[in-house]
């Protein structure tokens, strides 16, 4: 049986929700109401099944971190859709593994650190607006770099990539930050993708087409980080 950790206290509401959201639902609920006081039904219905679809987009449900030393978890809730050898990345000294993670806008958008460490350096790039599915996301899109030295001495680095309805990346790290695998960091509002770069000779736990859970789920093991 793996062990386990929680990084965070537990939520103490039944339906947690991130505060980036709180915005987003305040504005919807005003309109709704708006409409309701005015007697357009019709309006003010479609508002309520807005503000009941942005409460679910930011819910921020608690997650259980294997903690099994050198594991590498999804920072992000999704679908693998790449797993591949990258010799050279603006991401990565040298060669890597990629893999990267696509959130639709059903997926629980909070991210979360992948592996333990300190945080060298957030690279932040206003570019495009892509399919967050495409392979020229990972580099037109508009994003947010997020490089990680282990306790070990290896990098790794995960990319928060906007999408095609993604206008807002947030991101609650510094340079010098002290993380933990697992630990909440920031979120991507309204669909998008994440890419992690891994060092080259790590073994990979998951293939293209593999659902994962943010924080959960194992992506990998970083050689030297757990005999394998």
């Amino acid at each position: 049986m793996e062990d386990l950790k929680r990084p965070d206290p537990d939520n103490q509401s039944v339906f947690s929700i991130a505060k980036p959201g709180y915005y987003f639902i305040i504005a919807s609920a005003f309109v709704t109401l708006f409409f309701a006081l005015t007697g357009v039904a019709s309006a003010a219905i479609a508002g309520l099944v807005v503000t009941g679809f942005i409460c679910y987009f930011f819910r921020d449900p608690d997650r259980v971190v294997p903690v099994e030393e050198g594991a590498v978890v999804s920072p992000a809730d999704g679908k693998v859709i790449v797993v591949e050898p990258v010799d050279e990345s603006a991401f990565f000294e040298g060669k890597s593994i990629k893999i990267s993670i696509f959130m639709s806008i059903f997926n629980v958008h909070v991210n979360r650190i992948p592996h333990g460490g300190r945080v060298l350096k957030i690279s932040y790039f206003p570019g495009k607006f892509f399919s967050a599915n495409l392979d020229k996301a990972s580099k037109e899109n508009e994003h947010n770099a997020v490089f990680i030295e282990t306790d070990k001495g290896k990098k790794i680095c995960t990319v928060q990539i906007a999408g095609l309805i993604a206008r807002r990346i947030i991101c609650r790290l510094k340079e010098g930050d002290i993380v933990s695998r697992g630990d909440r960091f920031g979120i991507i509002c309204f669909g998008s993708r994440l890419d992690v770069y891994l060092p080259a000779g790590t073994k990979t736990c998951v293939q293209v087409g593999n659902r994962v859970k943010a924080g959960e789920t194992i992506l990998g093991y970083i050689k030297n980080d757990k005999k394998i």
